[in-house]
């Protein structure tokens, strides 16, 4: 059964990959381009799950329940900090796995330091400190329960917000393209050549999200897609070879991998770029701060901005602005402030 996690990694990785599908670029286009396109893109993936997971529990085929305490200070830090990390790495913990298996090394290194230090804070010298700041919480289970309502009225609420501003973007007239005569023909032009809209990727990963849930329950993991808890169990496992960190979210992250690189090969999308020092550097600062970040906060932009959010935990909830918050701290002195100084260096 743990393969199921394969397959579902594979699915997620190739349409990441095909789609674009940018969690960070959904953060930061929000205030470096006045985008909201792919955040957009985001409440779609998170409504069609959440619409999913509680038919699922509705019919009886989902019986989970979120923790009962809200470590609500490691979840405001980690998430700030997760936000940052993401700019500087040049991606979400996602987005590194599926851009790694495009050929980039800058993702490589980021990769690698994000597993790393996932895995420090777990079992390693930071494990500690991890711990006590996440012992700090309150009993608060999810939005709904706290409210005192049906979580129905909560998942029509995001429906409608959603379908709204959809529409609305929707509705905009789009401005015509020229388009390059198609080199590939059938299925194999739609699925390596022709351009996916971020809505149709979107609803395709809250389908795959939903997925994730009866397929990775049945093996006792009681949880839908995760990333950092896994990219932390490789390195834990490469180093104790103990068997017990091996389970469905392990190869569900090798998943994204095989997927990514089948939809970069057969677009024509891989090659091998590697990057100047600089980049390189901060990649890994990237990395290292995503695994701590990502570790504190119980979750990444998919553990906790897709997942967490469609069952309306408070962990989900509050961490999504703060990582969207990181994002445009990162974005101010990494890209904003850099362009004002040389525009003004330029007028000099």
């Amino acid at each position: 059964m743990l393969l199921t996690g394969l397959l579902c990694g594979i699915l997620l990785g190739f349409v990441m990959q095909r789609g674009r599908f940018c969690i960070t670029g959904a953060f930061r286009d929000l205030y470096v381009t006045k985008n909201n396109k792919m955040f957009i893109a985001l409440l779609l993936a998170i409504t069609v799950q959440s619409i999913g997971f509680f038919w699922l529990k509705e019919i009886g085929v989902l019986n989970v329940e979120p923790a009962e305490n809200f470590a609500f200070l490691a979840v405001i830090l980690g998430a700030f900090i997760f936000g940052i990390g993401i700019v500087l790495a040049g991606g979400c913990a996602t987005g590194t796995w599926y851009r790694a298996a495009e050929g980039l090394i800058g993702s490589w290194v980021a990769l690698f330091t994000y597993m790393l230090l996932s895995a420090i804070m777990r079992t390693g010298p930071l494990g500690e400190f991890n711990n006590a700041l996440r012992s700090i919480n309150i009993e608060q289970r999810n939005i709904y329960s706290t409210l005192g309502i049906s979580p129905w009225w909560l998942v029509a609420l995001l429906t409608f917000i959603t379908l709204y501003y959809v529409y609305k973007h929707l509705s905009k007239s789009a401005p015509r393209m020229a388009t390059l005569k198609p080199k590939k023909h059938g299925l194999a032009h739609l699925l390596f050549e022709k351009r996916w809209h971020p809505f149709f990727s979107a609803v395709l990963i809250g389908l795959i999200a939903l997925l994730a849930w009866p397929l990775s329950v049945v093996t006792g993991r009681e949880f839908g897609l995760g990333i950092t808890g896994p990219s932390a169990n490789i390195i834990q496992y490469l180093v104790t070879g103990d068997e017990k960190f091996i389970n469905w979210g392990v190869f569900l992250v090798l998943g994204i991998f095989v997927g990514s690189f089948i939809g970069a090969k057969g677009s024509n999308e891989f090659r091998i770029r590697v990057p100047d020092v600089t980049t390189i550097l901060r990649s890994a600062l990237g990395g290292i701060l995503m695994g701590i970040g990502a570790t504190l906060a119980g979750g990444c932009s998919i553990g906790n901005g897709l997942v967490e959010t469609a069952f309306f935990s408070w962990q989900g909830w509050i961490s999504l602005p703060l990582m969207v918050l990181g994002t445009w701290v990162a974005s101010y002195f990494t890209i904003i402030r850099p362009q004002r100084l040389k525009q003004l260096k330029h007028n000099v």
